[in-house]
């Protein structure tokens, strides 16, 4: 008697209930892989996503609070859960497509009574909704912060390592011999200025901006993983 045994291709990989699609890469070609990019746009349009979370929770609770001992109080919290269960929809599917991290979805709210109602109760009543909710508070900050700080370091990387690319720019049509680090006059009214003209000065600025090229997909990962944590953690089953 034979059997068989079917087995998820080796890319495949579970962890911590969900399913992880691809490895990250070794850190000397992260800059110019796919996998970062999709990191890096994961954190940059999560900015317009968790903004528009955020607003909607923040209102429809408020609101929700203010009309609490009235009957409209109540359908207006509901709401907020039915909401907020439809952001967490699209942030499981954000993190399918950018991050290879599979997560399965709650489940459904179950409707006790019968009859709108009914409905609005079990709404009222879902702790999955409630998670939503706030994942959609918490992770607004967090956003904000992935947004500054990826595209700062992506920016600075780039400009500071192509710097010998276009060097020529500043005598050329400028009237500078270099890039222009800083100009100011001393207690004395004597000027300094400092330009970064010379073959090793170019040079070092190139360096620095590949340390930052190469930095920056890590610390993309590092806070894409803190994304990860949360989406398992409130928006998960």
């Amino acid at each position: 008697m034979s059997t068989s045994q079917s087995t998820l291709p080796s890319e495949y990989d579970r962890h911590d209930g969900a399913l992880r699609t691809q490895e990250p890469p070794y850190a000397w070609r992260a800059p110019f892989s796919s996998y970062f990019y999709r990191e890096l746009g994961f954190a940059l349009t999560g900015l317009p996503v968790a903004l528009a979370g955020f607003a909607l929770a923040v209102t429809l609770f408020c609101l929700g609070l203010g009309t609490f001992l009235t009957v409209l109080g109540l359908p207006v919290l509901a709401g907020l859960t039915a909401a907020s269960r439809g952001f967490g929809r699209l942030e499981r599917a954000r993190a399918a497509g950018m991050l290879a991290l599979e997560v399965p979805g709650p489940a459904p709210v179950r409707v006790v009574r019968p009859g709108a109602w009914g409905r609005c109760t079990a709404r009222l009543a879902d702790a999955a909704g409630w998670k939503a909710v706030l994942y959609q508070v918490v992770m607004f900050p967090w956003a904000v912060l992935s947004f500054s700080v990826s595209l700062v370091f992506l920016l600075i990387g780039w400009t500071l390592a192509l710097y010998p690319v276009y060097h020529w720019v500043y005598p050329t049509y400028v009237g500078w011999p270099g890039l222009q680090l800083f100009d100011f006059y001393d207690s004395h009214g004597v000027e300094h200025v400092y330009f970064i003209q010379s073959p090793l000065q170019i040079a070092g600025v190139s360096l620095l901006g590949l340390l930052f090229v190469f930095l920056t997909p890590q610390l993309v990962r590092g806070l894409t993983n803190v994304n990860r944590l949360a989406v398992r953690g409130l928006l998960g089953r």
